[in-house]
């Protein structure tokens, strides 16, 4: 027999589970470091180091997170947008990323 589980009366709480946890998804930042990181395999950097002075990141390896912040932000990203200046830190792209998505919505 499965023993019935009874609400508690208090939110998020299940009798006799204690609290649910809930991990909140992670930031933009983070999404973007981790998949340096898987991709390129860095174990870690400043978040304000140059990709490409730095060795993080090469020429193809650009073409790589730019397809990642397209399908992972839904933006387009033009041409013309692919500078040093967006896309040369994280904190760079972090913040071409918020502007792009504010932009849009």
């Amino acid at each position: 027999m499965i023993p019935a589980v009874q609400p508690s009366g208090r939110q998020g709480e299940l009798m006799g589970t204690g609290p649910i946890a809930l991990e909140a998804a992670p930031g933009p930042r983070q999404r973007i470091r981790s998949f340096i990181v898987e991709s390129f395999f860095v174990d870690d950097f400043a978040d304000d180091a140059s990709f490409l002075r730095s060795g993080i990141v090469d020429s193809m390896g650009m073409t790589q997170l730019v397809a990642f912040l397209e399908q992972e932000f839904g933006i387009a990203i033009s041409d013309d947008e692919l500078v040093p200046e967006n896309l040369d830190s994280l904190e760079r792209v972090v913040a071409f990323v918020d502007r792009k998505r504010r932009l849009a919505g």
